[in-house]
């Protein structure tokens, strides 16, 4: 026989163990400039200090000189071009479009 005490910890461990799980996966969701399915995302960051949260990890756009785009990811600093793949801490960064004053790229966890 289960006792409600037990139960309402055994529920509990179930929902604690689901959020972890979702915050490993990316879950899917999609806000203005992020959409994520299972561990992958897509976000739009435009205009110097835009930032978002991916998979857990903070990003955010520092600018753009000579084709490449500066960001910030969780506190380390990286760049890429058009079309180039940079490693960023727990993150794989692949940046699809560059322009003047936004990058889009796809996150994956590394």
């Amino acid at each position: 026989m289960t006792t409600p005490t037990r139960a309402a910890r055994l529920a509990a461990g179930a929902l604690a163990g689901g959020l972890s799980l979702a915050a490993l996966t990316g879950c899917s969701f999609s806000s203005q400039n992020v959409s994520c399915s299972g561990g992958t995302c897509t976000v739009t960051l435009t205009g110097t200090g835009a930032e978002a949260e991916i998979l857990g990890t903070t990003l955010s756009f520092d600018s753009v000189q000579d084709g490449r785009a500066s960001l910030t990811v969780g506190g380390a600093t990286v760049s890429c071009a058009q079309g180039e793949s940079v490693s960023a801490g727990p993150l794989e960064l692949a940046c699809s479009s560059v322009t003047d004053d936004s990058v889009e790229l796809r996150a994956t966890v590394g």
